[in-house]
């Protein structure tokens, strides 16, 4: 159980350590799908995550073209309101009706952002959204001055609590907090992918905005049981298959420093995806993970990250590893009051 939160930002959210992220529910036959998924599953395993003690919930509209804010929708309407957890969604993605496999525009044009959360909302069946972010910057030219001050009417008008962005670089932060406080940040982190340790999380952490990472496992390589031959094995609309982690040589690399981790997680007694998560979260400015499960099992492999401390030893056994098989890229070890 996980009852543990963190204040996100400056705003009144307080959030557990670990959300469940709702991408892979979304299902299958669109341009960033999982592949193929029951909505029945996805309902339980959302369910038992909550009863583990996880409270909020990260979604998008894009997810599924649509269907992950469906299903979250349905897991809320049959939970009393005492018993829902907060639900983040994410705008600025704009996909094509005709053709679901075609990759979404990147669009943050005022009305089409005000568009999109009046959709969301209908999706999910809330009055309000707890956190709604920018997915991706805009590829129109609008100026995210334009996009981030419809975001505070969104605020003023009580369609939303909180805002944020995700995948931002600190310029685009920058400009954003000079409009309205940017209360947080998504960024991709991973012990795979930790470059946002070096720029974005520390401004975070300077501005008091807060963070919660997407893709701690790094889609999967940092599990137990991947191998390079599941990516193989793995459904043709799954977007993985054509990942750049997932090919060699930087497979060989990743599954080679998933294996490194066995060793601490032994120590810990927990799995490796559960030692991959709180690596994410012992790094100062770091509100929260983000992990996605299609399962109870998956959810029950991580769900102990949450109580997790790494010590000093652990933090400098990962970091020898990260340089010994050469995975991934940025910042290797968080400052030492992580730990």
């Amino acid at each position: 159980m996980q009852r543990s939160k963190r204040r996100l930002g400056t705003s009144d959210l307080q959030i557990t350590k670990v959300g469940f992220g709702a991408w892979a529910i979304g299902g299958g036959d669109w341009a960033f799908s999982w592949g193929p998924q029951d909505d029945d599953a996805s309902i339980k395993t959302m369910r038992h995550a909550l009863d583990l003690g996880i409270n909020w919930i990260d979604t998008a509209a894009v997810y599924g073209l649509g269907h992950s804010e469906e299903v979250v929708g349905r897991l809320l309407r049959d939970l009393p309101k005492s018993e829902r957890p907060l639900v983040f969604t994410k705008c600025g993605l704009v996909w094509d009706e005709a053709d679901r496999m075609k990759q979404p525009r990147r669009v943050l044009r005022p009305e089409s952002i005000r568009r999109e959360c009046e959709a969301s909302l209908r999706r999910l069946g809330v009055e309000h959204i707890d956190l709604y972010q920018f997915h991706w910057p805009d590829e129109t030219g609008t100026p995210v001055e334009d996009s981030w001050t419809e975001m505070t009417r969104l605020v003023a008008e009580g369609k939303v609590r909180a805002i944020g962005v995700s995948n931002f670089t600190v310029d685009l932060l920058e400009r954003c907090q000079a409009v309205r406080h940017v209360d947080s940040l998504q960024p991709p982190f991973s012990l795979i992918r930790r470059e946002a340790g070096s720029r974005e999380i520390p401004w975070c952490a300077a501005h008091r905005t807060g963070v919660i990472c997407y893709s701690p496992m790094q889609s999967g390589l940092l599990t137990d049981t991947f191998t390079a031959e599941r990516v193989a094995k793995l459904p043709k609309d799954d977007w993985r298959r054509q990942g750049a982690e997932f090919q060699q040589p930087n497979l060989g690399h990743n599954l080679a420093l998933r294996d490194a981790l066995r060793p601490i997680a032994q120590r810990h007694g927990v799995t490796v995806s559960a030692i991959a998560v709180a690596w994410t979260i012992a790094w100062p400015g770091v509100t929260g993970a983000i992990v996605g499960a299609r399962s109870p099992e998956q959810v029950d492999g991580w769900i102990s990250a949450a109580r997790l401390r790494l010590t000093h030893s652990d933090l400098d056994e990962i970091s020898a590893a990260i340089s010994r098989t050469s995975a991934g890229y940025g910042p290797a070890v968080p400052q030492r009051t992580a730990a």
